[in-house]
């Protein structure tokens, strides 16, 4: 059996912790080291794991290679509070033809995410 966990690294590990526990929910299950600053956090949102490592200079590419995509029961609720958590709104929200409403945003560090949905496809 094969686990895959994202692992996002970034130079504010606090800022992007704030910003995935305030609109996401989630909670902090592992840290390395267990006291003191952390290099990393694990942290449950719904059934997943996300990681975040803290690097002084992550180091920046010319367009993201992956995007996360996290499911929320309203989409309009969730995009009302990414601009106050310090991410950006890159699109959306838009009711898709496969059944879902999604919207386009963006975390604090600039890693794009989408917003999903499921509704009733037409």
């Amino acid at each position: 059996m094969s686990t895959i966990q994202p692992v996002i690294i970034t130079a504010d590990q606090e800022r992007l912790l704030g910003f995935y526990t305030e609109l996401f929910g989630a909670e902090e299950i592992f840290r390395v080291p267990a006291k003191g600053p952390a290099f990393y956090l694990g942290l449950r949102i719904g059934d997943t794991d996300l990681g975040l490592v803290s690097k002084e200079d992550p180091g920046t590419g010319s367009a993201p290679r992956i995007l996360l995509s996290i499911g929320v029961d309203d989409v309009d609720e969730v995009l009302g509070r990414v601009t106050a958590l310090g991410g950006s709104v890159r699109g959306g929200p838009k009711d898709m033809p496969w059944g879902q409403r999604v919207a386009h945003i963006e975390d604090p560090d600039g890693n794009p995410l989408n917003l999903t949905q499921p509704i009733q496809a037409p």
